[in-house]
């Protein structure tokens, strides 16, 4: 797997105008219904993100590409729920993985629109929410809103702890560098806070609710 990882971030540095191209798949894969299971997504944007802060690959391309790539992916696990419907979690090859998709539509059940937002940056849901939503019919505008908007902030959240090592290890210090430090320090500070506000409420357990007490009746 670490070859692997360090073959793709060689295919970037010698072939960069394919930058937009590795990361708009990276991203596309890993918000795949199952197929982001399997895609080592974190390590791949780490890697990228630090051939961005190093200077090697600009930014922009690896930005859009990733943005673009998110958004796709999620739009088609959605589209596959929604033409399915819920008898796709029978078939194969959900049915091997039933747990995983009732969580993320007890997730979904308990949060909405927040659970597709934040979805995005929660493991052990990511990749089955989308298709969740559109299995539970969520309305496609409300969808694409927090698709949409969830995949700027992934792909900020993802690229900046490679950026960030990459930057410190290289002596450019220029005024645009400093930007994206700010911007991009900024999304992981604020978006690893609010993630782990949602994880805190979602592993704690509902409180149960009393029954009330019917009053007896008195015989006459």
């Amino acid at each position: 797997m670490e070859q692997f990882i360090g073959q793709i971030g060689v295919l970037i540095e010698t072939h960069q105008s394919y930058a937009l191209l590795v990361a708009g798949i990276v991203a596309f894969g890993e918000s795949l219904v199952i197929v982001g299971l399997f895609i080592p997504a974190t390590a791949l944007m780490m890697v990228i993100g630090g051939l961005m802060g190093s200077g090697i690959v600009e930014p922009l391309p690896i930005l859009a590409g990733s943005i673009i790539g998110a958004i796709l992916g999620d739009a088609v696990s959605y589209m596959l729920g929604r033409r399915v419907g819920r008898g796709l979690v029978y078939k194969w090859p959900l049915a091997q993985y039933r747990p995983s998709v009732a969580r993320a539509r007890l997730f979904f059940r308990r949060y909405g629109f927040a659970s597709v937002f934040f979805g995005r940056f929660l493991g052990p849901v990511r990749s089955t929410i989308p298709l969740v939503a559109g299995m539970m019919a969520m309305k496609h505008r409300q969808f694409q809103l927090a698709n949409v908007t969830s995949a700027f902030a992934w792909a900020g959240l993802m690229l900046s702890p490679g950026w960030l090592a990459g930057h410190a290890a290289s002596s450019l210090g220029s005024f645009g560098s400093m930007e994206w430090l700010a911007v991009m320090g900024a999304m992981t500070v604020v978006f690893l806070v609010v993630t782990s506000v949602i994880l805190h409420k979602v592993a704690k357990p509902a409180p149960r609710r009393r029954r009330p007490v019917l009053p007896q009746r008195s015989e006459s």
